[in-house]
């Protein structure tokens, strides 16, 4: 889906995101917010409705432009391309069964998906388990997937793979119904596909070879047509 960046207040209170990360918003004279994240959009196309269980799980596969005024990061990153205000997300969101072992197996396969990709990319990553006090509101276990950035010796986040339980759910009113009948609340799970430009820089700084050229990781010299960015010179 190619999901708006422009959401009303509601999904964003639905998935957690205000009232208390609101300083981080851009909001419009018309009380709209720009989205951080596809992820907002993509949990309001199916609020207030009733899903039918045999669709169960609905995968998105979500793009949209994203703002993040970064109010918090107190100047960190402000050079370079790593942290920016405006950039391209491609999102990965999962609503499933009110199962918590369902909710394990995706979880698992949505973080596999961005271990695949980075991969395929020859990128050097660890994946984080997040402790209790790391997590955001509503999530019920987090992983952090970072990609080596030689620059800083350090590892950077290039994905957030988490899931919810019903508690994004329960605030969008997100249902569907049991074969008995009844109606229970869908659990939740988004993780990042892939942002950018962030990870350029890792992308960059992994395969620049001593004369300052930058080898094109095999996965995308048939996107690129070539396979070495000559130094300008």
């Amino acid at each position: 889906m190619i999901v708006p960046s422009m959401v009303r207040r509601e999904p964003f209170v639905g998935t957690g995101y205000l009232p208390q990360s609101e300083e981080d918003l851009y909001k419009t004279q018309d009380g709209n917010y720009l989205a951080g994240t596809a992820e907002v959009a993509s949990m309001g196309y199916y609020m207030e409705e009733v899903v039918e269980k045999k669709d169960l799980p609905i995968k998105f596969f979500s793009y949209s432009p994203c703002f993040r005024r970064e109010a918090g990061s107190h100047g960190k990153d402000t050079k370079g391309i790593f942290r920016i205000h405006e950039f391209q997300k491609y999102e990965q969101v999962i609503l499933c069964e009110a199962s918590h072992k369902e909710s394990v197996k995706l979880h698992e396969e949505i973080t596999a998906n961005a271990e695949n990709l980075l991969q395929e990319l020859k990128l050097p990553y660890r994946v984080v388990i997040n402790c209790g006090g790391d997590l955001g509101l509503g999530q019920v276990k987090k992983y952090d997937i970072e990609a080596w950035m030689p620059s800083e010796n350090t590892y950077r986040e290039t994905h957030s793979s988490s899931y919810f339980h019903d508690f994004q759910a329960r605030r969008l009113n997100i249902r569907y119904r049991e074969e008995d009948g009844t109606l229970r609340y869908t659990h939740s799970l988004n993780n990042t596909a892939l942002a950018l430009p962030r990870i350029l820089c890792q992308i960059v700084e992994n395969n620049q070879c001593a004369d300052g050229s930058i080898t094109i990781p095999e996965a995308l010299r048939g996107a690129m047509g070539k396979d070495v960015i000559a130094k300008d010179r």
